[in-house]
């Protein structure tokens, strides 16, 4: 594929066997896609060593283009990585099959019985950066829920992508179902993500996940509807009635457990009150942990961190980087979140259940969290099995994107010889 002919030709191809495959999925048995998905489960075990070989190349071509080590852990893959994402294909073909579930039902006067019915979307183009875990997540729950899906992962991620989608192939082949259901595409030029994002004839949605860049050209570009979140700017606000302990273990493993997630903590609000009683002991933490602080006002002189810039509020770091601002009491943490947030996910660490009710009203995140890490905002610790992605929007779906929210609906209406007066 040496020019833009080529690549328009091949992504229109790509779409339209999509869109057969869809026809196909919207009927198969919830049987079938267990089967599918169990057996690509099977496959991608007994192909670890390929896939991390596979990935080794991935590694070697993200080092070459100087990418961060935090994106450079996001792109590694080993034993128990594999391991994780088998266990994904499993927890998506162990759930509950949301294609037909009838959502309400209720009988009218006239005589009309009316169901409302869960049905796939039809095709999803999904386009992610690094991840190479992405491929097997989005596969498994686009064919849980019915959905055909075009995968376009990024550049760093081609070989450990190929590598896990022929294992999801595997399994569509040995269930009985078109290959074409899930399709991998074949180059990494991004003029083919921009043939996906104006395939308004093959593709029913589209779900970027990645960073601020792809995130915000998607938006811009579509033609096809999205599901998306721009950045993962998460807050944590510690406030005066928190228990300390509780309050640093939360804030360390919020910031440090993975920092290239979009759940990572990006900006510590600690209330007046709780500093008055306990001092700089968060900020102290995390620096100990190795943490970049940029710290606001008082919070400056602690040892270690540096003075914050505007910039560094609302700012998704994806590093050992953090801000850090004293806000008087929680309705402090509140403007200051609705002026930086992104409506991903927020946490408030307080033992006052009031005021963590008034925190969860106030807000409006696609996640909220009381004394919990952020770094829980994640489809399978929500007993999702798996996400492909979280979604900040307000249509459609809200927060982690899992098999049930790339479903629609549609009315079935009986009617016993019903006519309309």
């Amino acid at each position: 594929m040496d020019d833009q002919t080529d690549i328009t030709a091949v992504m229109d191809d790509i779409g339209s066997r999509a869109r057969a495959a869809s026809a196909i999925l919207a009927s198969t048995s919830a049987e079938a896609k267990t089967k599918a998905l169990t057996a690509a489960a099977d496959a991608v075990w007994e192909h670890r060593a390929d896939i991390i070989s596979a990935n080794a190349e991935d590694l070697k071509f993200g080092a070459a283009k100087g990418l961060s080590p935090a994106m450079m852990d996001r792109l590694m893959l080993d034993d128990d990585r594999v391991a994780g994402i088998v266990e994904g294909l499993r927890a998506v073909a162990a759930q509950k099959d949301p294609v037909g579930d009838v959502i309400a039902e209720w009988d009218m006067p006239s005589g009309l019985n009316i169901r409302r019915v869960r049905t796939p979307l039809g095709v999803i183009g999904v386009i992610y950066e690094s991840r190479p875990n992405v491929t097997a997540d989005a596969g498994a729950l686009c064919l849980k829920s019915g959905n055909a899906v075009i995968l376009r992962g990024g550049s760093e991620s081609f070989n450990s992508s190929s590598a896990i989608h022929q294992c999801l192939v595997e399994g569509l082949t040995e269930a009985g179902l078109p290959a074409d259901a899930i399709q991998l595409v074949p180059t990494r030029d991004r003029a083919a993500v921009s043939a996906m994002l104006t395939a308004t004839d093959h593709i029913d949605v589209i779900v970027p996940r990645g960073g601020k860049g792809l995130v915000g050209l998607v938006q811009r570009e579509a033609r096809v509807p999205v599901f998306a979140h721009l950045e993962g700017i998460c807050h944590t606000y510690v406030d005066g009635k928190a228990d300390p302990a509780m309050a640093l273990e939360i804030v360390l493993n919020a910031k440090t457990r993975r920092t290239g997630i979009c759940g990572a903590l990006e900006c510590l609000l600690v209330d007046q009150a709780f500093y008055d009683k306990h001092g700089a002991i968060l900020i102290e933490g995390l620096v100990a942990a190795g943490v970049e602080v940029r710290a606001d006002g008082v919070l400056a002189n602690v040892p270690g961190t540096s003075p914050a810039s505007a910039d560094d509020f609302g700012r998704e770091f994806l590093d050992m980087i953090c801000s850090a601002k004293i806000v008087d009491g929680v309705e402090g943490a509140i403007a200051h979140i609705r002026k930086y947030g992104s409506d991903h996910t927020d946490a408030i660490i307080t033992e006052d259940e009031a005021v963590a009710a008034h925190f969860f009203a106030q807000l409006d995140s696609a996640i909220l969290m009381h004394n919990a890490s952020t770094q829980f905002a994640d489809g399978g610790e929500f007993g999702m099995g798996a996400e492909i992605g979280i979604a900040t929007g307000k249509m459609h779906a809200r927060g982690p994107v899992g098999a049930e929210q790339l479903t629609s609906f549609q009315y079935l209406v009986k009617g016993k010889g019903s006519l309309r007066g």
